[in-house]
């Protein structure tokens, strides 16, 4: 049996030889010219020494030369590693070296990052045989598609090895049954597509049901709001801080134009209801917060229409996926727990990766009995709706009281002057942990005081979970998917208590 990821590319060409596939500023491309340039980096790669099989680095923005060689490698039947174009050379050099790449397409301005890794560069522009492959090598289902190296929050990035049959059906799911995407979409592509949710279901999905995807190379949300008006932009995936950035344009551009959108859907980390609601009323238009991860291709649950959208949770799995709640204190087996009950979130389907590459311990830890276990704390009502309390290496422990961050970040966020806040835990010599926040003001907030938001928050926040030290800084600090880094503000504010 024959499956690849390529063939969401391949099938649309056939389909729709003539339709626009993408635009990127002045430039366009249609299915038809897309295929062709892929067939020449297949072909330039084969002249390089690579086989199917073979690792390929891939660095670059939200470009066509990034579309095209990320398929190039596919039709050649190599492995994808994408490599965030924001790492410095010492990180790409390890991401390089761990995953074994032969070779490394570079975006031409990016070139120099990868000087110091054992690998050999083919800028973007030279990347192209004179003649196209006949045709694509073909793969098997359970042969690796994309290697994503997870964001390293807890120590050296690990490679998650995502299968032909992973990507494909996750794709699947998300386009048809999930977000109902048609031909007549037109998705803003803002989403860093080195990422698992802007390659999977904004790239990916898209061009599997023959839309139009308008790249934004690096978002910036006033121009981001300009060009989905004027390219009639119908639908809009984005983490939450994508949201709130989007929403102060928006508001400070009072009057001027605003996309109609049909779909909007919000993932990567949790969005505060209050941003969800401002969003919707603003808008017209119900955001539907999803969740997954880089090991489940990524999506594994998403509010669905028609099952009701619930502000606050992540809906309900994904066709042909399982998410239940486990016992986050037994390591060896997987121990559901009943309705309504905080545990961890575990997933099984056919979205779970094949494992970490080069390293066998770290896979049996996270695959117990055929469920892969997140690392995320949840529940799951009795409708089936499942909520994120918080991730489990997050949970904070006070006095012997548990503490999870989201439900106070979701308080502090509606204070009129905070715009941002993320709440972590600091050593104390009596309480073990000590609540701290360290909050980003809206503009134009005025002269807001730590005391002042310590003093609303506690008339709001139950005394074992309130924060205690409140820190303001003019930027959260964010990883390549735009998620806060809270180790960085455990380490840079860890004498504060």
């Amino acid at each position: 049996m024959h499956l690849s990821l390529v063939s969401v590319l391949e099938e649309s060409a056939l389909r729709r030889p003539d339709k626009v596939a993408v635009v990127e500023g002045d430039r366009r491309a249609t299915y038809a010219e897309l295929w062709d340039a892929a067939l020449r980096r297949a072909g330039a790669l084969r002249e390089a020494g690579v086989q199917p099989g073979d690792r390929v680095a891939l660095l670059g923005l939200n470009t066509i030369d990034f579309v095209t060689a990320y398929y190039g490698i596919l039709a050649r039947g190599a492995v994808v590693v994408p490599v965030a174009p924001m790492l410095v050379a010492d990180e790409v050099a390890f991401l390089v070296e761990d995953s074994g790449a032969k070779v490394a397409l570079v975006a031409d301005d990016l070139a120099g990052i990868v000087e110091g890794a054992d690998v050999r560069a083919l800028p973007f522009g030279a990347a192209f045989a004179d003649a196209p492959e006949p045709h694509r090598e073909a793969r098997e289902p359970l042969d690796p598609a994309v290697v994503f190296y997870t964001s390293g929050t807890t120590g050296r990035p690990k490679g998650a090895v995502l299968t032909q049959l992973n990507l494909v059906l996750n794709a699947f799911t998300n386009a048809f049954t999930a977000n109902r995407l048609t031909p007549d979409d037109v998705m803003f592509g803002c989403l860093p597509l080195f990422h698992t949710f802007g390659q999977t279901v904004a790239l990916n999905g898209t061009f599997l049901v023959g839309g139009t995807l308008i790249l934004q190379p690096r978002f910036e949300p006033a121009e981001a709001l300009r060009l989905m008006v004027e390219h009639g932009v119908t639908a809009f995936l984005g983490v939450p801080t994508m949201y709130m950035a989007l929403l102060a344009a928006a508001k400070e551009n009072d009057g001027g134009p605003l996309p109609r959108l049909r779909l909007c859907v919000s993932g990567g980390a949790p969005l505060p209801v209050r941003v969800l609601e401002e969003f919707d009323d603003h808008f017209s238009v119900t955001v539907q917060e999803g969740y997954g991860l880089s090991e489940t291709s990524p999506t594994a649950t998403v509010n669905q229409l028609e099952y009701g959208v619930e502000p606050g949770s992540i809906g309900h799995p994904i066709w042909g996926v399982e998410v239940e709640i486990a016992d986050p204190e037994v390591d060896d087996a997987i121990v559901l727990k009943p309705v309504g009950e905080v545990g961890e979130i575990v997933i099984r389907g056919h979205n779970v990766f094949a494992g970490y590459h080069g390293r066998e311990d770290a896979t049996a830890a996270a695959i117990v009995d055929g469920w892969f276990r997140s690392g995320d704390l949840g529940t799951k009502d009795e409708r089936g709706f499942i909520r994120i309390v918080d991730r489990k290496k997050d949970l904070i422990l006070r006095g012997g009281y548990n503490v999870y961050p989201r439900e106070v970040e979701e308080v502090l966020v509606r204070h009129p002057a905070v715009d941002q806040a993320a709440v972590v835990g600091v050593p104390h010599e009596t309480h073990g942990e000590e609540v701290l926040a360290v909050v980003v003001l809206r503009e134009g907030a005025g002269a807001v005081t730590e005391d002042e938001i310590l003093a609303w928050a506690g008339e709001r926040v139950a005394r074992h979970k309130r924060p205690r030290i409140v820190r303001i800084v003019d930027e959260l600090p964010l990883g390549p998917s735009r998620k806060v880094l809270k180790r960085e503000l455990r380490d840079r504010f860890s004498g504060a208590a």
